[in-house]
């Protein structure tokens, strides 16, 4: 039980230290250089991944070490304009969820939900595929009005109001949509078994990456 606990509370940590730490960064006026330290931190984590999954992976690796050479290079200049970082990795991800759920939704593709709920539920009704497209409907404008949200206030407003809405408020955004959308389909399909956010993260998980 202890050795399933950890990698759980070890992600949780991760998820709610580093959107902590990031909002401190910018927020505090005397942070460059941890600023700069965070803000290029993941990139360059998920690049080595990346590069050591590839089959070329010295080739990858060795681009790998000139990227970071140049970033040494242009080091005080990322001091100075690490929240744009920041904001590309923020907006990055919504728009890869929107990509994710909005492509599906193509004609004579399966939707992202639906597929979803096949992997749960197996057979559903006709009533049931057609709530699910909706679902897949509403989180796909739910990424894009994150990210178009992320960008004005990006530039519009103060880095430490942006970094309030990138860093304190998307996961509870992301969970406050999910709670609506299971107090919802509770009313619109009160006969169905209704998963919850476990089996949701179970259903993307098992669920094929590419599109039908």
């Amino acid at each position: 039980m202890t050795r399933r606990i950890v990698p759980w509370l070890g992600i949780a940590a991760l998820l709610i230290g580093y959107p902590l730490l990031a909002h401190y960064t910018n927020e505090s006026a005397h942070s460059g250089k941890l600023g700069a330290l965070v803000a290029i931190a993941p990139v360059v984590l998920i690049a080595l991944v990346l590069a050591w999954r590839s089959p070329r992976r010295f080739i990858m690796l060795g681009v790998l070490a000139l990227s970071c050479i140049a970033l040494w290079a242009e080091w005080p200049a990322l001091e100075q304009h690490f929240g744009l970082v920041y904001w590309l990795q923020n907006v990055a991800m919504q728009l890869i969820l929107f990509m994710t759920f909005g492509r599906t939704l193509i004609a004579g593709r399966q939707p992202l939900c639906t597929r979803f709920a096949h992997t749960v539920h197996g057979p559903i009704t006709p009533q049931h595929e057609t709530y699910t497209r909706q679902v897949t409907i509403a989180w796909t404008l739910f990424f894009a009005a994150m990210a178009l949200v992320s960008t004005l206030l990006f530039f519009l407003a103060p880095l430490a109001t942006w970094s309030v809405f990138a860093n304190l408020l998307t996961l509870p955004l992301v969970a406050l949509m999910f709670v609506g959308e299971y107090w919802v389909r509770r009313w619109a399909l009160p006969e169905m078994r209704h998963m919850h956010i476990l089996d949701a993260v179970r259903a993307f998980r098992n669920t094929p990456a590419r599109p039908r």
